[in-house]
């Protein structure tokens, strides 16, 4: 399991069609992660990378200090499936994901 992790004032996941701007999810502060899960990560994987994404401390406190975690701040959340942080380019341009 792979996560980027960027902690932010706004995101939004807008999915676009022919005709229209569909907008899938939206937080104010918190954290938006781009998540890439492969055949061998195990539900194990997932609750270590939940917990320790909900406890890093990079919020300030009243005194400027990076103590808090999203779980102080009452921060959201915007999870969004990327397989493709699992591409292997070491290889030619063409990315593979075997």
């Amino acid at each position: 399991m792979r996560a980027v992790i960027q902690k932010v004032t706004q995101a939004k996941v807008d999915v676009l069609s022919e005709n229209s701007c569909e907008t899938c999810g939206e937080i104010n502060n918190g954290f938006m992660i781009l998540l890439g899960v492969t055949h061998t990560d195990t539900e194990a994987d997932a609750k270590y990378i939940a917990d320790k994404t909900a406890n890093l401390r990079i919020f300030e406190d009243e005194n400027g200090k990076l103590n808090l975690s999203l779980k102080d701040v009452g921060g959201s959340i915007l999870l969004v499936s990327q397989f493709t942080l699992y591409a292997d380019a070491r290889r030619g341009r063409r990315p593979s994901f075997s």
